[in-house]
């Protein structure tokens, strides 16, 4: 079945670099130095990286860090415990902004 995210189009992401190649190395020894262990451990990283891409819902970054978290030796729970919590921080954030609503209401009803 074709969709509009092709799991062929993540082989592709380097094509990305091919007409401004100075951005794409900036980008990619700035993402290379993140990735790199420090403070955190590139186990902890990752499993941070697909909880963020499930929030931010792409497909290719989720495909790629469930591989990379399987291949640190995440397991299938702490990947889900992961994207729960991501799932909880976007709902309350999603909630906290109903305060604006609130704002804009009792300032129209004065």
């Amino acid at each position: 079945m074709a969709t509009y995210y092709e799991a062929k189009d993540l082989e592709k992401f380097g094509t990305m670099g091919e007409c401004v190649p100075e951005l794409w190395e900036k980008f990619m020894g700035y993402y290379s130095a993140v990735f790199a262990e420090g403070n955190l451990t590139a186990r902890e990283k990752s499993l941070i990286a697909l909880a963020v891409a499930t929030a931010v819902q792409c497909p290719y970054c989720i495909d790629s860090y469930t591989q990379d978290c399987l291949s640190k030796g995440v397991t299938e729970e702490q990947m889900t415990e992961a994207i729960h919590v991501a799932c909880a921080i976007r709902g309350g954030a999603s909630l906290v902004h109903g305060v604006q609503m609130k704002n804009i209401v009792k300032k129209l009803e004065l």
